[in-house]
């Protein structure tokens, strides 16, 4: 059996796990799944810029913002169905992404951490000055009867599950074809020697160019179907805060593995949700966590065991 052939059973066999737990697990974990799907969607997106490029951001929340936004608002106050709302969110994130890659890799290194996210700190004060249409920090729900695709109520937990699975499994299959993309070579190069890279004649602004188009329209699917699988957009989901939780979920799971930002998600999520049922301080458990991780297995759980195990993991 090839690498290639493993890698793909590798992947389409946690879709399948996934799609088997659906009507497996009790309702809270059930739930609970969804979320990290998505999340984990966002984390996909991330990965992209991060994890195979080398392009640290600090603002990847603006993306996903610009998803929910896009698709809460026209359902708000356009009265579109589910369908063309969650495209116009997904076309928002690559309109931004578009304009944020362009502006923002005329800097590097440190310069284009800030640069992303000072644009991310605008897109938030967007969100709070025009507070009449996205009311703010507050957020607005979005009413069960505009959830309905299709004559299926997205509101419906067997429902929203398989939703969110469509979404991971779509997003992650896209990426393992682009990692085993010439393309996607490119970029591991970029991230690996840049000058060496241009030597060679590879156009370096144009790839990462699309490295940030990418990651950014993957991240605002995620904010979309967040957005529309769970009824709610609000501010919060622009903040500094949810642009460093990416970040975070990448790290735990491994960078540039395509299972790494999966398994750092749901790690981080259960982390969290159990530490804050005994303490206030939880994110101090999350942050000891990854400190120890990184002393420890600095790759990753997917990239330690891709160093020393299963060598073929893309």
């Amino acid at each position: 059996m090839t690498d290639m052939t493993k890698s793909l059973s590798l992947h389409l066999g946690l879709i399948a796990l996934l799609l088997s737990l659906n009507w497996l697990l009790p309702s809270y974990h059930h739930g609970n799944l969804a979320r990290i799907m998505v999340l984990a969607i966002y984390a996909i997106g991330y990965n992209v810029a991060f994890g195979y490029t080398g392009l640290l951001s600090l603002g990847h929340a603006m993306f996903f913002a610009a998803g929910m936004y896009g698709m809460a608002l026209t359902v708000r106050h356009l009265g579109w169905s589910p369908a063309p709302a969650l495209i116009a969110g997904i076309l928002s994130g690559f309109v931004l992404s578009v304009i944020v890659g362009l502006l923002a890799l005329r800097t590097s290194g440190v310069a284009f951490m800030i640069v992303t996210l000072m644009f991310a700190q605008s897109v938030f004060l967007i969100i709070l000055y025009f507070t009449e249409y996205t009311r703010g920090d507050e957020g607005f729900v979005i009413q069960q009867a505009q959830r309905v695709m299709g004559g299926i109520d997205l509101s419906e937990a067997h429902n929203r599950y398989l939703a969110a699975l469509l979404g991971f499994g779509v997003c992650l299959m896209l990426t393992w074809f682009l990692v085993g993309h010439p393309f996607g070579k490119t970029l591991i190069a970029i991230r690996e020697n840049e000058e060496r890279a241009r030597m060679l004649g590879y156009n370096v602004y144009l790839h990462k160019l699309g490295a940030v188009v990418i990651s950014g329209t993957i991240s605002a699917t995620a904010g979309a179907l967040y957005g529309l699988l769970f009824g709610y957009a609000g501010a919060t989901f622009a903040t500094v805060q949810y642009s460093i939780f990416p970040l975070l979920w990448v790290l735990l799971g491994g960078a540039g593995t395509l299972l790494g930002p999966f398994v750092g998600t749901l790690f981080m999520f259960y982390l969290i949700d159990f530490t804050s049922e005994i303490t206030t301080a939880y994110m101090l458990v999350a942050g000891v966590a990854l400190v120890l991780l990184t002393l420890f297995a600095p790759q990753g759980f997917m990239g330690e065991l891709r160093k020393r195990a299963l060598g073929w993991l893309p």
